[in-house]
C-alpha cells in the first residue's frame, strides 16, 4: 500500500525472534495508510511511512502493545537509515503458525526484571509464593489462592492471544497456555495451573535473553568504528563526529586509535589489528595506497587516511546490513517446518480436544482424567521448539561466521554451503595474490624495439582499467618514471583484452590466441610465448595495427595458504577446480604448482556452461574475486567473492571471505556442517521430547508442570544447544 505520510521510527521492546518480526510486520501492514514497512529483529526497529489521516499514531502503537510488544518512537536523527536498515520481510514466508513469542531479552543495558516478560515472571512468582504461603495459613482457602495466581498470571497472556486471535494467528502458545491454566482451574488442579503459568514465563525469559545473546556479537560489531576523528584542515586538526565525515576528506589517526572510516592511507606507515572487521588474527602492516577499514586498531605509527565511504556506508555499516537480510533468507529446512507448523498446531489441538472429549462420551469414562490429559496435550503438542530448532541455530551460525570474517547471506547460502560436491576457483586474485608484476619485456626484434617503448604504450591503453594484469603493467610504467600519453577511445575486448587510440595509433594489448588472429608473430615470438607460459607467465601481446610491437609477461603468485587450503577441501570430500580465462600453459602451472585440475583460455560464457554442468552432476560453488566473475558466481548453487568486502563482493555472492584467504573456503563448509548438524539434534529433541512425554501423558505418568517443561524447557534448550555455535571455531589438520 502506498501511504504519503510521516516517516516513524519505533524500537520496539520484545521483538526479537523471526516470528516476532513477521507478526508486527502483518499488522502494521494490514494497517490503512501504512507504506514502506521495514524491520530489523538485530536492531529491533520498526521503520513505516503512516499516513495519520488513515490511521493514528496512537493506534499502531496500541496495536503493538496488545501483541505484547513495547513501542518507543526514537528521534529522527537516531532513526535507521534506509541504506542499511534491515530487510523487508515477506509476511507469507515468514508467518510460523503456532508460534508466537512474547519475550523480553534484557536489551539495551535494561536489567531482566525491569523488561516485560520480567515483570511477568516476578508477578507470577510472587503469586505462586502468595498462594502457597496462604494455602498453609488456612489450607481450606488454598485452592481459591492457586486459582487466583493461575488466573491473574495468565491473564497478560490472555489479551495477547486475544489480540493474536483478532489478526488471524488463532493458535499461538499464549492460547495454548492461556486454555490450559483456565481448564486446570477448571478442573480442579489449580495449583498445577499456577505453576504452568509461572514456568511458562520463565522459559519465555530465558529465551529472550539467549536470543539478546545471538544479536550481541552484531551490536559490539556496530559499536566499533569510533564516534569522533580528526579531521585534516588546512588551519590544523579538528575533532568531529566520525558520522558527519564526507568522502574526499581527510583524517589523522594516532597510535591505538580506531580508524574512523573505510578509506585509503595517504601518508604513514603502520600495523593495523583488522580482527574486528575481517576475523583477521595478525596485525598487518600498511602503508601509503593501503585500503583501510573502520573499526580497525592502528598499533603503532601517525596515519593519515583519505575517508572513501561514509559512516552509512562502511564496511561495517555493509556487514550488519548483510546479517539484518540473512535473517529473511530461510534455509530449505526451515520453509518445510514452517510449512509443517501450519498443519502441526491446529492438528494438536484437534488431538486435544478429542482426547478430552471422546472417552467420557463414548465410553463413560469420568471426566476429570481425560480433560486433564486434553490439557497436557495442549502444552506438550505447542511447535515452539520445533519452529526454533532451525531460526535459532543458523542465526548463530551466521554470527559466528561474521566474528571470523566469513559473511554469509542467508540461511540457504549456509545450508547449501555444506552440501556441495565441487568448489570451482577463479585464478588472479582467487587462488593468486592477485598482485601481478612485470616480469619481462619483449620488444619486437627491429630497428624500433624500444622495452620503454613498448611498456609506455602498454600502459597508455591500460590506465584506468581496474584489472590486475593492468594495473601492474600501469605500475611498471610509473616506477620506472616513463610519462605515459593519454588515451582514448579505449574499450574492453571481453576475454581478449583492450584497445585505444594512443597519439593517434591503434593500439591493442590482447592475448597470444587474439594476436596471432589480428597479426603475425614470429617464430621467435611464438617461442618466447610458449617458453614465458610455460613458467607460470601471463603473456600478453601488444599491437600497433597489425603490427606486433612486442611482448609482456607478467606472474602472480599463489597465495601463501593456498596448497593447504585446497588440501582441506579434499580432507572434506569436496573436489577443488580452476577455471581461468588464461592461457592454457599458465594455468597448467600454476594448477600443478597446487595440485588441482584446471580448465583455461575460458570466456565469461565458457565458465557459465561449466557451472551449469557441475551443477548437474552436484552443488558447485564458485569463488571467484566478485569483479569479473558475477555471472559465475550467480549461476553456482553457491557464490563466494573473495575480497575486502567490495561492493561487489558483498552484493552478487552469496558469501563473502574478508579475509580474502582461501582457506576461508574450508572454513565455511565447516561452519555449514556443523550448524546443520545443530539443527537436526535440535529437531531430534524437541520431536523426541515430545514423543515421550505424549505417551507418559496418555499412559497417566504426566502432570501439567512437567507438560509445561516438556514445550519451555525444550525451547530453552534447543536455544542454548544452538548458542553453541557462536563460539565455533574452524579446524585445521
Amino acid at each position: 500500500m502506498e501511504a504519503h505520510g510521516t516517516r516513524l521510527s519505533y524500537f520496539v521492546e520484545g521483538m526479537d525472534c523471526a516470528n516476532c518480526v513477521a507478526r508486527v510486520e502483518k499488522m502494521v501492514g494490514g494497517l490503512p495508510g501504512t507504506g514502506e514497512v521495514k524491520t530489523s529483529f538485530t536492531r529491533q526497529t520498526l521503520t513505516l511511512e503512516l499516513d495519520e489521516s488513515q490511521t493514528s499514531r496512537a493506534a499502531l502503537e496500541k496495536n503493538l502493545r496488545s501483541l505484547g510488544y513495547g513501542p518507543s518512537l526514537l528521534p529522527d536523527r537516531d532513526a535507521p537509515q534506509t541504506g542499511e536498515e534491515a530487510h523487508t520481510h515477506d509476511h507469507a514466508d515468514h508467518q510460523h503458525a503456532g508460534h508466537s513469542h512474547s519475550h523480553d531479552p534484557a536489551e539495551q543495558g535494561k536489567p531482566w526484571y525491569r523488561t516485560g516478560q520480567g515483570q511477568l515472571v516476578v508477578a507470577s512468582g510472587v503469586l505462586l509464593t502468595l498462594a502457597w504461603v496462604f494455602g498453609h495459613v488456612e489450607p481450606g482457602w488454598a485452592q481459591w489462592g492457586y486459582a487466583a495466581a493461575a488466573l491473574l498470571g495468565a491473564w497478560p497472556l490472555a489479551k495477547k492471544a486475544w489480540a493474536s486471535v483478532r489478526l488471524g494467528d488463532p493458535f499461538s502458545i499464549n492460547l495454548l497456555v492461556t486454555l490450559a491454566a483456565i481448564g486446570a482451574v477448571a478442573i480442579g488442579q489449580a495449583a498445577e495451573g499456577a505453576v504452568v503459568v509461572f514456568l511458562f514465563a520463565v522459559g519465555e525469559l530465558l529465551e529472550g535473553v539467549a536470543a539478546g545473546r545471538a544479536r550481541a556479537g552484531i551490536a559490539t560489531l556496530a559499536a566499533l568504528a569510533p564516534k569522533t576523528a580528526l579531521l585534516v584542515e588546512p588551519v590544523g586538526v579538528r575533532e568531529v563526529p566520525a558520522d558527519t565525515l564526507q568522502v574526499g576528506q581527510t583524517v589523522q589517526v594516532g597510535p591505538g586509535a580506531r580508524v574512523p572510516a573505510d578509506g585509503t592511507i595517504t601518508a604513514g606507515q603502520s600495523s593495523l589489528d583488522d580482527s574486528p572487521v575481517t576475523g583477521e588474527s595478525v596485525p598487518v602492516s600498511k602503508g601509503p595506497g593501503d585500503h583501510v577499514y573502520a573499526g580497525s586498531i592502528n598499533t603503532d605509527g601517525v596515519l593519515t587516511v583519505r575517508v572513501d565511504r561514509a559512516a552509512a556506508d562502511n564496511t561495517i555499516a555493509r556487514i550488519i546490513h548483510l546479517v539484518e537480510e540473512a535473517e529473511s533468507s530461510k534455509a530449505p529446512t526451515a520453509r518445510f517446518i514452517d510449512r509443517f507448523s501450519r498443519w502441526y498446531t491446529p492438528g494438536v489441538v484437534a488431538v486435544a480436544a478429542l482426547t478430552a472429549a471422546l472417552p467420557p462420551l463414548l465410553l463413560g469414562q469420568p471426566w476429570s482424567p481425560w480433560l486433564y490429559k486434553g490439557i497436557a496435550l495442549l502444552l506438550i503438542g505447542c511447535p515452539c521448539a520445533l519452529v526454533l530448532s532451525v531460526p535459532a541455530a543458523i542465526t548463530s551460525g551466521i554470527s559466528a561466521g561474521t566474528r571470523r570474517g566469513l559473511l554469509i547471506k542467508g540461511g540457504a547460502a549456509l545450508e547449501t554451503i555444506g552440501s556441495v560436491r565441487t568448489v570451482a576457483f577463479d585464478k588472479t586474485g582467487t587462488l593468486t595474490n592477485g598482485r601481478p608484476r612485470v616480469t619481462d619485456l619483449v620488444p619486437a626484434a627491429d630497428p624500433h624495439g624500444d622495452p620503454a617503448e613498448l611498456l609506455r604504450l602498454a600502459a597508455a591503453v591500460e590506465t584506468g582499467s581496474s584489472h590486475p594484469l593492468a594495473q601492474a603493467i600501469t605500475a611498471e610504467a610509473q616506477t620506472r618514471g616513463l610519462t605515459v600519453p593519454a588515451a582514448s577511445e579505449a574499450r574492453a575486448l571481453p576475454g581478449q583484452g583492450v584497445t585505444a587510440l594512443v597519439e593517434g595509433r591503434p593500439v591493442q594489448v590482447t592475448s597470444p590466441i587474439f594476436a596471432a588472429s589480428q597479426a603475425t608473430l614470429s617464430a621467435e615470438q611464438q617461442q618466447a610465448v610458449v617458453t614465458l607460459e610455460q613458467q607460470g607467465h601471463t603473456v600478453v601481446v601488444v599491437l600497433d595495427g597489425g603490427r606486433v610491437l612486442g611482448l609482456i609477461a607478467l606472474r602472480d603468485e599463489p597465495r601463501e595458504d593456498a596448497r593447504e587450503a585446497l588440501a582441506q577441501l579434499r580432507r572434506l570430500g569436496i573436489r577443488p577446480l580452476m577455471l581461468t580465462g588464461d592461457n592454457a600453459r599458465t594455468g597448467q602451472a600454476v594448477a600443478a604448482d597446487l595440485g588441482l585440475d584446471v580448465q583455461a583460455e575460458l570466456l565469461p560464457a565458457d565458465k557459465l556452461n561449466i557451472i551449469d554442468e557441475l551443477r548437474a552432476q552436484g552443488g558447485v560453488a564458485m569463488v571467484g574475486d566478485g569483479i569479473n566473475d558475477a555471472p559465475a558466481l550467480a549461476r553456482a548453487d553457491v557464490g563466494i567473492a573473495m575480497g575486502s568486502g567490495t561492493d561487489v563482493a558483498l552484493e552478487t555472492a552469496d558469501a563473502a571471505l574478508l579475509r580474502g584467504q582461501v582457506q576461508g573456503v574450508g572454513e565455511l563448509v565447516q561452519l555449514s556442517r556443523d550448524t546443520l548438524a545443530n539443527i537436526r539434534q535440535n529437531v531430534a529433541f524437541a520431536l523426541g521430547l515430545k514423543a515421550i512425554f505424549l505417551v507418559t501423558t496418555l499412559l497417566g505418568y504426566t502432570n501439567l508442570w512437567m507438560a509445561v517443561l516438556a514445550d519451555t524447557g525444550a525451547t530453552a534448550i534447543v536455544t542454548a544447544n544452538a548458542l553453541r555455535l557462536l563460539s565455533w571455531r574452524p579446524r585445521h589438520d
